[in-house]
């Protein structure tokens, strides 16, 4: 059983950053790959970006490319997501998610755990 847990959510003007972390527990943290994905109201939870277990692939969606940046600390059991240059079609629900492998992925069925979710919301 893996538990993780969202932090860093939060209200922001357009333009401005944030950095959402992503603390997992009960399981080999370090051996799993990670993802970020993202429910704004009405909508379906759509992919944001995944990052393999070492860190060394990392998959975006189009929307975020160049704006977000994931990255992980495995001897800290966390996972994060810098967003900069944030616009208000970023609002939504961030969640965080872990499949039982490390390749990364990007569709919400390949994850098996997900976190209770952080909101963000980008004011124009």
């Amino acid at each position: 059983q893996v538990q993780l847990v969202e932090s860093g959510g939060g209200l922001v003007q357009a333009g401005g950053s944030l950095r959402l972390s992503c603390a997992a527990s009960g399981a080999s943290f370090s051996s799993y790959a990670m993802g970020w994905f993202r429910q704004a109201p009405g909508k379906e939870r759509e992919f944001v970006v995944s990052i393999s277990w070492s860190g060394a692939t990392t998959y975006y969606a189009d929307s975020v490319k160049g704006r977000f940046t994931i990255s992980r600390d495995n001897a800290k059991n966390t996972v994060y997501l810098q967003m900069n240059r944030l616009k208000p079609e970023d609002t939504a629900v961030y969640y965080c998610a872990t499949r039982a492998t490390g390749v990364a992925a990007s569709a919400p069925s390949a994850f098996r755990y997900w976190g209770q979710g952080t909101q963000v919301t980008v004011s124009s």
